[in-house]
């Protein structure tokens, strides 16, 4: 899916304004009893709070999830939050991709007109997702762990294999994957001493305590340990439980609208969202979806490599982030300074929208520190052999 013409009124253009997110925690673990709707409606709070909105000012809440029960959780959630019968709701699923996706929705919903102001994000209880079965001829229920995604004549692969796939098909090997995991690790763990997160996490209530941490970055990992690590999905593979990412419950959620708009409300900076494509791509291949679609999106925005200051990258695997990065010409070095989802967990649906969240924070960082304006990239594979991208832009307003 490709933005529509460009916008050529400057105060039509969509931005996002505030962007928060619970702490992100292995799935059954710290959040374990919290139903998605819990998880979102506290960030959906946090973001009117902070941005002074009147509840009865949004136009719609929009919001992706993956493995949910259907029944549009975010109606669902938007009244749990508190706000008003009268705001409506809308449930985006591109599995992996639906926090992200919701993001671009709104934003091309705010540059068609109309100064509306939207909270969209993503959400995912893992830990909460109802038991999922197909029907018998009999009737019996024959109850499955994932949808498939494609026909069977394409190959559906589970995200394992795949990975493993694209580690093969792109010359990915064990070391690279190792190392940059362990990168991500000392990434997150550096970031959370130094409360990189803290002004982006909305508590939660957990079990006896507040939970106001991510749970899953690790300090111990060192590469001994990482070479330990057998195969976990192909034998004789490269890909290990150690270099790819965990199940986790979490909910993202940012405020958009348009340029005029955020002027009336006082926002002093934001995101301006430049343009999102979504790609599809081999789905024995999945996990190189979001280069092909960060491909499309650079050139279709003028855009080299080497002009971004900040990109993230939803870490499902290793091999399929250095795969990614590499095609669009990115150091994997250069990318995800903080940590990604190796180290912080992957909540499905929630996760384009903490791509967002995390991008948000450390371009205001940025911004501080050198007075420039910000250009950064959110990018995610997704199941089915997609992968979505939106290019965004930091400036004061």
């Amino acid at each position: 899916m490709a933005d529509a013409a460009p916008v050529t009124d400057p105060s039509r253009r969509p931005v996002i304004i505030a962007a928060l997110r619970t702490p992100i925690c292995r799935a059954n673990g710290q959040l374990k009893q919290h139903t998605a709707p819990e998880l979102l409606a506290p960030v959906l709070r946090a973001l009117l709070e902070a941005t002074g909105l009147d509840p009865a000012a949004i136009d719609d809440v929009i919001i992706g999830n993956a493995v949910g029960g259907g029944g549009n959780l975010a109606r669902y959630a938007a009244l749990e939050a508190g706000l008003p019968v009268t705001v409506p709701g809308l449930t985006v699923d591109r599995q992996c991709g639906s926090g992200l996706d919701a993001i671009a929705l709104a934003s091309r919903l705010a540059a068609a007109g109309g100064d509306p102001v939207f909270l969209a994000g993503g959400v995912e209880s893992i830990s909460t997702a109802p038991a999922r079965a197909n029907r018998n001829d009999d009737g019996g229920l024959d109850f499955y762990s994932r949808a498939t995604f494609v026909p069977q004549e394409f190959g559906d692969p589970d995200m394992g294999v795949a990975a493993e796939k694209v580690a093969t098909a792109f010359g990915v090997s064990r070391g690279q994957q190792d190392e940059y995991a362990l990168r991500s690790h000392r990434r997150a763990v550096e970031a959370a001493a130094t409360g990189k997160f803290s002004g982006e996490i909305v508590p939660l209530a957990g079990r006896g305590a507040s939970v106001t941490a991510d749970d899953g970055p690790k300090a111990s990992l060192r590469p001994a340990l990482m070479e330990r690590f057998p195969a976990a999905f192909v034998p004789g593979g490269t890909v290990t439980a150690a270099n790819s990412c965990f199940d986790a419950d979490a909910a993202s959620a940012v405020v958009v609208t348009s340029l005029a708009r955020a002027r009336t409300l006082g926002a002093v900076d934001a995101f301006e969202v430049l343009g999102s494509e979504t790609a599809g791509v081999d789905p024995n291949l999945l996990g190189i979806g979001a280069g092909y679609a960060a491909e499309r999106l650079l050139a279709r925005q003028g855009v080299s490599a080497d002009e971004l200051d900040l990109v993230e990258f939803n870490e499902a695997f290793a091999s399929q982030t250095i795969a990614c990065l590499e095609h669009i010409g990115v150091d994997p070095a250069t990318a995800n300074l903080e940590g990604g989802a190796l180290a912080l967990g992957h909540g499905y649906g929630a996760s384009g929208a903490v791509l967002v969240t995390r991008l948000l924070s450390q371009a205001r960082a940025l911004h501080q520190e050198t007075g420039t304006a910000v250009l950064a990239l959110a990018m995610i594979s997704i199941a089915g052999g997609m992968g979505t991208a939106s290019l965004l832009r930091y400036t004061r307003l």
